[in-house]
C-alpha cells in the first residue's frame, strides 16, 4: 500500500472522528483534538495550554517509511522531541498501533487499537463499582474520621479519636506505598530516557540511582596500596567487632558511643473487625438512595456507629473499674 493512499484513510478517519474526541500521546502523555484536517496537513488543539499546531504531511510520510521499515515496529523514544502527536494520530488509522509496553508503533494486518480515549462521559446510571484494594478501604475510612474531627487543632481532640486518626494514617500510608510501588513497576515499562510524562496531576519521569559497594576488602586494600596508600588510612573500627568487645569487657555501651534517645508514636495493633464494621456502615451510606428506605438506612447506620463508638471509646483504668 503506497502512503497516499495511507493518508488519505487517515484523513477519512479523522473526518469521522466525533465531536470533542481526545487522543493522548504515547511519550508525554499529553491530551490532544484535532481541529481541522486539510490535504496537506492536520491541526491540533493541546488540552493543557492554547496552542494550536500543524502536523505535516511530509513528517507522517516520514514516519511511514520508517515503520515500514522495521518489521518489529519503530521505537517511539527514536522520534524527534515533541513529535509523538505524529504516531498518536497515525494510530487511527486501522493498520498502525501503538504498543507502549514495548515503546513501539507497529503496522499489522489485523484489528489495531488507537490513540484515541473514550469521548463520552460515563453514564451517571452506571453501577458504581469499588475498587478491591486495601488503600481504598483505608482511605474511605480516613476521610470519614476527617470529617468528624477538626484536625486543625489537634490539641483538643479526644486521645481515642487521635489514636484511630494516627492507625488509620499508618494503614494508608502503607497501603499507599505498596500500591504506588506497584505502579511504578509498570510505569518502568512505559517511560523511556529521560523523557517527563504528564498526566493531569504532574509528571514523572525515568531516572537512574547510583548505588555502590566495595569489593573484597583484601582486594581493595591490594589496589590502594599499589598506589601508594597505606592501608591505615582507608581501615576503620569495625562496629561489629566493638560490639561484641563490651560483652567481654567492663565499658558501658556510653563509653564508646554517642547516644542520643527519642521518643515516638508507634501502632501496637489494629482492630480490623472494627474498621470493616465502620467501612461496611460508609459504603451503605455511599450507595443509599433517596426515600424512606435510605432515610430507614441512615439512621440504622448512625445507631451501629454510635455502638461502635461506645464499645471502642478510650477509658483510662479508674474507668473501667468504676
Amino acid at each position: 500500500m503506497t502512503f497516499s493512499v495511507s493518508w488519505h484513510t487517515l484523513l477519512d478517519e479523522l473526518d469521522d472522528l466525533p465531536e470533542g474526541a481526545t487522543l493522548i500521546t504515547p511519550l508525554s502523555h499529553k491530551r490532544f483534538r484535532v481541529t481541522d484536517v486539510q490535504e496537506q496537513r492536520v491541526i491540533i488543539d493541546f488540552e493543557d495550554r492554547d496552542e494550536k499546531r500543524p502536523l505535516q504531511r511530509d513528517q507522517f510520510e516520514t514516519l511511514y517509511r520508517r515503520i515500514s521499515d522495521e518489521p518489529g515496529g519503530f521505537e517511539l523514544d527514536r522520534l524527534p522531541p515533541d513529535a509523538d502527536p505524529y504516531p498518536a494520530v497515525l494510530s487511527l488509522h486501522p493498520r498502525f498501533e501503538i504498543d507502549e509496553d514495548e515503546g513501539v508503533i507497529i503496522e499489522k494486518d489485523g484489528p489495531t487499537t488507537s490513540q484515541l480515549l473514550n469521548a463520552e462521559p460515563a453514564s451517571e446510571t452506571d453501577e458504581r463499582s469499588e475498587p478491591d484494594l486495601d488503600v481504598y478501604a483505608d482511605a474511605l475510612l480516613l476521610v470519614d474520621a476527617l470529617e468528624r474531627h477538626d484536625v486543625a487543632t489537634l490539641s483538643e481532640m479526644e486521645t481515642d479519636a487521635l489514636v484511630n486518626l494516627y492507625t488509620l494514617l499508618s494503614d494508608v500510608q502503607r497501603n499507599a506505598n505498596d500500591l504506588r510501588q506497584d505502579v511504578a513497576d509498570v510505569l518502568l515499562n512505559r517511560l523511556h530516557h529521560d523523557r517527563p510524562v504528564s498526566g493531569p496531576f504532574g509528571s514523572v519521569q525515568r531516572t537512574t540511582r547510583r548505588n555502590r559497594s566495595l569489593k573484597d576488602e583484601d582486594e581493595v586494600l591490594a589496589k590502594l596500596e599499589a598506589e601508594g596508600i597505606d592501608r591505615d588510612r582507608v581501615t576503620g573500627i569495625d562496629r561489629s567487632k566493638v560490639d561484641d568487645a563490651l560483652e567481654v569487657t567492663e565499658l558501658a555501651e556510653s563509653d564508646v558511643y554517642d547516644i542520643e534517645e527519642s521518643e515516638y508514636v508507634r501502632k501496637a495493633d489494629v482492630d480490623e473487625e472494627v474498621k470493616e464494621t465502620r467501612l461496611q456502615g460508609l459504603k451503605e451510606q455511599l450507595a443509599a438512595t433517596e426515600g424512606e428506605e435510605a432515610e430507614e438506612l441512615r439512621q440504622e447506620i448512625e445507631d451501629l456507629e454510635g455502638r461502635i463508638d461506645e464499645l471502642t471509646s478510650f477509658r483510662t483504668g479508674a474507668e473501667v473499674h468504676e
